[in-house]
């Protein structure tokens, strides 16, 4: 990913213009999901999935509508949407809650300047998808000391407590 350090910050957001997003650095790394679950809402053969730190991506249009959305773990998601168009422009799952995005590569206004890091959950890919390259494929989730870049790996810990906290609360939350 250093690579592509340069083209940053970048853009993006919904079909219709309302809601304007800016990534101002890299991304902790691009997931290529290819689960059941994000075959059905993108109602394609996978997701592309840019993890970054929400403090990270700065809103320069409309707010987008967070709507509740099943997910494969239990625990659900909640998809950032254009209330206009509807377009998904990120989630938040459980782990991290607000904390993490997962943008939707594919709503960047330079959606090829963000490749794949990682092939993941594979083992549902669609049968007729080769995947091929220098490009990580994992038939599940992967050991991330083994993918991710160093400079990924101390953003994460310099975010872990902020998420270890929101977790304890959560499980406070669930309890009473």
């Amino acid at each position: 990913m250093d690579s592509l350090s340069t083209v940053f910050p970048l853009d993006g957001g919904c079909d219709c213009g309302h809601v304007r997003y800016r990534m101002i650095t890299a991304p902790l790394i691009v997931h290529c999901c290819h689960c059941t679950w994000c075959q059905r809402e993108s109602g394609a053969a996978f997701a592309l999935n840019a993890m970054i730190e929400s403090d990270r991506v700065i809103h320069t249009g409309a707010e987008p509508e967070l709507m509740d959305t099943p997910s494969a773990s239990g625990k659900g998601q909640k998809i950032a949407r254009c209330p206009h168009c509807h377009i998904a422009i990120w989630s938040n799952y459980a782990g991290a809650g607000p904390l993490l995005r997962f943008v939707r590569v594919g709503t960047l206004d330079q959606a090829g300047s963000l490749p794949p890091d990682v092939h993941i959950f594979t083992a549902t890919k669609q049968a007729w998808l080769t995947l091929s390259g220098d490009i990580p494929v994992v038939e599940e989730c992967y050991d991330r000391q083994q993918i991710w870049p160093p400079d990924s790996l101390a953003r994460r810990a310099a975010i872990l407590p902020q998420i270890q906290a929101y977790q304890a609360e959560q499980k406070q939350v669930a309890t009473k």
